[in-house]
């Protein structure tokens, strides 16, 4: 599809595969947060997100005036739906190219578009935060399903807290709910039947 922009080097997102702890080990910690008030809590979920740089692929991308720009309106919704690529045509194994929005990526694992993170039904709505914390720990979608694909830094987010995973689900249930199904993860050309299980 033209919207791809063929860009960037996926070093960084893939090479944090191999670094720190055990895949699914959970950090510890003693945040402030575990006697935290609700709202305090949201806060630092607001500047955990924040810093994580969510919005760079869950928020679609607009032009602005200086250029493009997070789409604020629909803050973390996600890969917009309908929004269906085709696979890019990488000339090195380690390239990927993003859509126009920044919310998907066409690579050697097949593309990914990333998920609504809102409270909506069409988001994090039928989750609960023991499922978010599973997923983020381990590398699996909804705690189960399928593997998170790249870009999402699974394995550096996971290596959170458990208080500050917890400030993350309180700020992502507290903003405004956006209606909004993102396409399904498509396994590359080829892969096995059972690579597109969801």
């Amino acid at each position: 599809m033209k919207q791809l922009l063929l860009t960037t080097l996926f070093g960084i997102a893939l090479i944090a595969t191999g670094c720190g702890k055990k895949e699914g080990e959970a950090a510890k910690g003693t945040d402030s947060t575990a006697t935290a008030s609700p709202a305090d809590a949201v806060k630092r979920g607001e500047y955990l997100v924040t810093i994580a740089g969510c919005n760079d692929c869950h928020t679609p991308w607009k032009m602005g005036p200086k250029g493009p720009e997070p789409d604020m309106s629909k803050m973390l919704s996600g890969s917009p739906e309908g929004m269906v690529l085709t696979p890019a045509k990488l000339e090195m194994p380690w390239m990927a190219a993003f859509a126009a929005t920044m919310t998907a990526a066409s690579g050697p694992w097949g593309i990914s578009y990333s998920k609504n993170l809102t409270p909506d039904s069409t988001g994090l709505g039928s989750w609960d935060e023991a499922a978010f914390k599973v997923a983020l720990r381990t590398g699996m979608h909804n705690g189960s399903e399928r593997p998170i694909m790249p870009p999402m830094p699974w394995q550096m987010i996971g290596k959170m807290t458990d208080d500050d995973l917890h400030s993350v689900w309180m700020y992502l249930r507290s903003i405004p709910s956006v209606k909004n199904t993102p396409p399904e993860y498509q396994p590359p050309v080829g892969a096995p039947t059972a690579a597109a299980k969801h």
